[in-house]
């Protein structure tokens, strides 16, 4: 059954092989994607190696929060990063490179790149995040004596049929793994329906609530600055925003500038590529309209996010936050991080995908509004109550402290697994 997957996946890879390479968020890399890496790219030493492993720039943020209970219980270990994508290359290169030791990126789940990477990297544990099961990577890492370890996992219920079928076919790498880590007793209970030994699952929490109830930092003023906002101008930020919404956003702006004309709207889409579009829009209205790059000159009423990595210090910055792929049937985006900053946080009916973060906030700083109309008044009910405004934040930001505490959990876990000592497994 392994055979089926390896000869498969070498039938893919041939096929999208030329699409990789021209794709903006894969075509960087290529060489570390096949398991060669240059001199100098792996960083050297003695201590246990961690390697951890997501798929995207908000996956790696999401393990960030560990990078401390992990050396805390791994004296001198060194920590690595690998992803898929550039953009999340790019991130961790820029933003986590004081807290890590290396950054690659992760090999094709080939059977000869997931060797070779696993032989140049030698890790104790491989770290992976989310549903980031990769067969031939988990396999080549366990042969190597490696522990396997998944965090902040979940398994869709829409998707527990194909993996099961999946797992049929090619075998299940479930069996393979050390440790999963599950965001909620749901997530467990469906890892052990695909066969995950029960023994082996645990309920731990989601590592990104830990990131979230950040103080404030010096830099956030320098991002007021930027965007050329005023100490104590109302702020509404529109974070990861998608195609359609916009529109909808900015009808709502308008009408709610006649009451509050100092009231400054903030756009962060969710694709960077689309901040000229949503700048013309904006133009299309009569609104005046701004790149955060070029620094807002004018003090533009409404101003574009054109830049990444600087939505969760943005949102610090806000009176109040509406969360964008909840308008859409994207299925919404990370409400809990604005919470987290002690913002009020609004957000469409199409949340499927942080369905556990809306049981989570709603009536907790968190308010559903089903339209354009629905987030009109809401905004201009809580504009004009200052008290609820601040009594909401509140709310939220107690609401995210209460679940956070995942990554001392999982690290607490790992370190309770075997090591290795010169290249075997000892209990």
């Amino acid at each position: 059954m392994r055979l089926l997957y390896i000869v498969a996946t070498y039938v893919l890879f041939a096929l999208l092989f030329p699409m990789l390479c021209v794709h903006r968020k894969t075509r960087h890399g290529l060489m570390q994607r096949l398991g060669f890496y240059a001199p100098g790219a792996l960083p050297s030493g003695e201590g246990p190696l961690l390697w951890l492993h997501g798929a995207s720039a908000g996956d790696l943020l999401a393990l960030a929060p560990m990078f401390g209970p992990l050396r805390e219980r791994f004296p001198g270990c060194r920590i690595v990063l690998s992803t898929m994508t550039d953009s999340g290359h790019a991130m961790a290169r820029d933003r986590l490179a004081k807290q890590i030791d290396g950054v690659v990126y992760a090999p094709y789940d080939l059977w000869g790149a997931t060797r070779r990477a696993v032989r140049a990297l030698r890790p104790d544990i491989l770290v992976l995040e989310y549903t980031e099961v990769w067969p031939n990577l988990i396999r080549a890492a366990k042969q190597a004596g490696a522990r396997v370890v998944m965090t902040n996992g979940r398994f869709s219920p829409a998707n527990v049929g194909r993996y099961r079928t999946l797992f049929g076919l090619i075998g299940n790498p479930l069996e393979d793994m050390d440790l999963l880590l599950m965001r909620q007793d749901e997530e467990a209970g469906r890892a052990r329906l695909l066969g995950a030994p029960p023994e082996r699952v645990l309920t731990t929490g989601n590592t990104k609530f830990d990131a979230l109830a950040a103080g404030p930092a010096p830099e956030d003023e320098a991002l007021r600055g930027a965007l050329n906002l005023t100490s104590g101008q109302p702020v509404w930020i529109a974070g990861s925003t998608h195609e359609g919404e916009e529109e909808i956003l900015l009808q709502v702006y308008q009408r709610l500038r006649e009451r509050w004309p100092e009231l400054a709207l903030v756009i962060a889409p969710r694709y960077l590529n689309r901040a000229e579009r949503i700048l013309a829009l904006a133009k299309e209205r009569g609104l005046d309209a701004g790149l955060r790059s070029q620094g807002n000159p004018g003090r533009a009423a409404v101003v574009v996010m054109d830049s990444m990595g600087e939505l969760s210090r943005a949102y610090r910055l806000a009176t109040v936050v509406f969360v964008g792929g909840s308008f859409t049937k994207r299925g919404g985006q990370n409400i809990l991080e604005p919470a987290g900053q002690g913002r009020p946080v609004l957000f469409g009916p199409h949340m499927d995908n942080f369905r556990d973060s809306v049981a989570v906030l709603e009536g907790n700083g968190g308010i559903l509004v089903a339209d354009g109309e629905a987030l009109h008044a809401a905004l201009e009910e809580l504009l004009a109550n200052p008290e609820r405004l601040k009594s909401l934040g509140a709310r939220a930001e107690a609401t995210v402290r209460r679940i956070s505490g995942a990554s001392e959990r999982n690290a607490e876990a790992m370190a309770a697994l075997p090591r290795r000592e010169q290249g075997v497994v000892r209990a």
